[in-house]
């Protein structure tokens, strides 16, 4: 008998482990799988090759062929967009998840060109592990150091007040890839000659989106007006398709012109 309780003691010790070991194990899954519900993945229209990797707060189409990403997406909340809980990481690593060659720091080393992030690292300070993802070269692109930290960086941060005002936005960003562009380094780094976004709301009484198109290169002085572009333009520039989920009615309503009146900008010219 006293074999008996022990046998069954232990049955349900180890039942009642299992339990929580499974609890610790798989609810930063459903946690992540339950954040890309909420956004709709672009769609490649031409044969750029293409490897989806979710990490956490956003996803990348990782590119081998270019060794940068074709896109990257991502929801960013009001909340994470005052988050301060984490600091910037201080190292940039290939990503574990990607397939084929990556971009190493020896390929940027004396080139002149920044790590560009397209997920900004500013977006990721409510996230450890997301900070550090945002660091991986499959989210880094050689990028003009100009224009890294003048006309994007401003962009970055319009973006993070428009999440603020309207609570949630959606934000895709990426290389223009073209098959001539330049290279960098020993792994042959894509260099883009010029970089896009697309961001959606779909706040109020409709969904809205905006879409941002510069050149690689320093602009200055310029107004981030001067760079918004409607989403068709993007599309028509990246061959990538955005919004596919939504009726066709309101991806033309969303893609074909620019609500000004929605879309308000900070009047400081280039860094905010």
């Amino acid at each position: 008998m006293a074999a008996y309780a022990i046998a069954c003691l232990s049955g349900l010790l180890l039942l009642f482990n299992g339990y929580f070991l499974v609890e610790k194990t798989e609810n930063p899954v459903l946690q992540q799988e339950a954040r890309s519900t909420k956004t709709e993945l672009p769609q490649l229209v031409n044969n750029r090759k293409e490897q989806i990797i979710n990490h956490e707060g956003f996803t990348v189409s990782y590119n081998a062929d270019f060794r940068i990403a074709n896109w990257t997406v991502y929801e960013l909340t009001a909340d994470e967009a005052k988050a301060k809980e984490v600091g910037r990481a201080a190292k940039f690593f290939p990503d574990p998840e990607a397939k084929g060659v990556s971009a190493t720091n020896d390929d940027y080393k004396h080139s002149g060109y920044d790590r560009g992030h397209l997920v900004p690292a500013g977006d990721m300070k409510w996230s450890k592990e997301g900070m550090h993802a945002s660091f991986y070269f499959s989210n880094i692109c050689p990028q003009n150091r100009e224009l890294n930290a003048g006309l994007w960086h401003s962009i970055e941060k319009q973006c993070r007040a428009w999440a603020v005002k309207y609570g949630a936005i959606v934000i895709v960003t990426g290389p223009v890839i073209e098959d001539n562009m330049k290279r960098l380094g020993e792994n042959k780094v894509g260099i883009p000659d010029k970089f896009y976004k697309v961001i959606s709301s779909t706040a109020g009484d409709k969904s809205r989106s905006i879409g941002f198109l510069v050149e690689n290169r320093n602009y200055e002085n310029r107004l981030l007006k001067e760079v918004a572009v409607t989403v068709d333009s993007v599309e028509s520039v990246t061959g990538i398709r955005f919004f596919t989920s939504f009726p066709p009615g309101t991806q033309k309503e969303m893609k074909s012109a620019i609500d000004w009146t929605y879309w308000k900008f900070n009047k400081s010219k280039n860094v905010l």
